[in-house]
């Protein structure tokens, strides 16, 4: 299950740019995405994690001299991080000779590392795409609870049972936890690192305040901030920063943070299926931070999402700036299918004057909620962003 979307923008990046770069966690998909557009043309794969591979990259010149008609699919790219100072060489030589498009495609499964290290090196010369998990625009609407409780990493989400569901979940946490972290030079002992993932968890959609966390963990408050940068970085949880803008308010200064894929969370939190996940206390905090993500990977590149909130209360929880737009919308998430509008919600919505208000809820329906304000499905205003690009 490949977003048809974004293997377009892939490849219109490769006729584009020289070196695209894939970021996203791992069994979200990029490999299979990878190999699918490596069939369309010569193409030659290396999964670095591999020793073979990696013996293969021992002389670099002379492999990539031996591929300049291919493209070269370099995957796990964060193994072999000195490969990206020859790239600057070898691109610039071959813009020169006229073979300077479409020449890497490189996978990874870290953020701000690959980021840093390619940024340093390819600067002008590279391009970033991202794959995360399955979202509701890539399943039938009538999957979208499924997919909230399961998640969207494929191997979860197409499971046989909830049951084998939670122990794919459960394995992908354990590998992360024993063999990614440590591979990323992490020093963070595992049951520690679990213990931090859960209970950011239970605290999803709220503010975070690393030092309750840091009390909690017997950990002072520059560690807990480490250790969440580092769930950030491994794209496995997203920290969405306050609204920053002069209003003349009193704003909250601290983020918001979330476990990016609920499967991953409901398997923390020990949610097994969608009877225990209704009745468990999260529930409305974990649909939230489903929906927020849904509509923040929908939106188009160079969307700038937030939240806002004052201290007199005023609050929503989701505000977008799409890209060429000087006015945000405002997104109002409710887990009722007869939501219904606080007064912090329209003060807020008075200091931002947003040009869209939306409230999402669990139906598909949409209607006229207030003056201005329409409640919709997740489903459609995903959609609607998604054709806004």
């Amino acid at each position: 299950m490949i977003p048809r979307r974004l293997t377009e923008r892939l490849t219109y990046s490769l006729r584009h740019e020289a070196a695209v770069v894939l970021l996203g966690p791992r069994q979200a998909g990029k490999t299979t995405l990878a190999l699918q557009i490596g069939k369309s043309r010569p193409s030659d794969y290396l999964d670095l994690e591999r020793p073979t591979a990696r013996a293969k990259l021992a002389d670099p010149g002379t492999y990539l001299a031996g591929h300049e008609n291919e493209l070269v699919i370099l995957d796990e790219i964060q193994r072999a991080p000195e490969i990206f100072q020859l790239l600057r060489g070898v691109i610039d030589e071959g813009r020169r000779s006229g073979k300077g498009e479409g020449r890497f495609l490189l996978l990874g499964s870290a953020s701000m590392d690959l980021m840093r290290q390619s940024g340093e090196s390819l600067a002008g010369r590279i391009a970033y795409r991202e794959l995360g998990p399955l979202d509701t625009t890539e399943v039938d609407p009538a999957d979208t609870e499924k997919l909230w409780l399961r998640g969207g990493f494929p191997r979860s989400f197409l499971a046989e049972s909830d049951a084998l569901s939670l122990e794919r979940r459960h394995d992908f946490i354990l590998t992360y936890l024993e063999r990614d972290v440590p591979q990323f030079g992490a020093r963070v002992p595992a049951e520690t690192l679990r213990r931090f993932w859960t209970m950011l968890a239970h605290n999803q959609s709220q503010l975070f305040h690393a030092s309750n966390l840091a009390r909690g963990l017997g950990l002072d408050v520059r560690t807990i901030n480490s250790y969440l940068d580092l769930l950030v970085d491994l794209l496995l949880v997203r920290r969405l920063p306050p609204w920053h803008g002069n209003v003349g308010k009193r704003l909250v200064k601290s983020p918001k943070v979330y476990i990016r894929d609920s499967g991953i969370a409901h398997a923390l939190l020990g949610i097994r299926d969608k009877d225990s996940l209704l009745a468990h206390p999260v529930v409305g905090q974990t649909w939230e931070s489903f929906v927020a993500e849904t509509l923040i990977t929908s939106a188009p590149d160079g969307t700038e999402a937030c939240f806002y909130r004052t201290h007199a209360g005023a609050e929503i929880d989701l505000v977008l700036t799409l890209p060429g737009r000087l006015k945000p919308w405002a997104i109002e998430i409710k887990r009722s299918t007869v939501p219904a509008l606080e007064r912090g919600f329209h003060v807020a919505c008075e200091d931002l004057q947003p040009s869209a208000r939306f409230v999402v809820h669990p139906g598909d329906e949409r209607f006229s909620l207030a003056r201005g304000v329409d409640a919709i499905g997740l489903v459609e205003l995903a959609k609607i962003l998604q054709a806004a690009g």
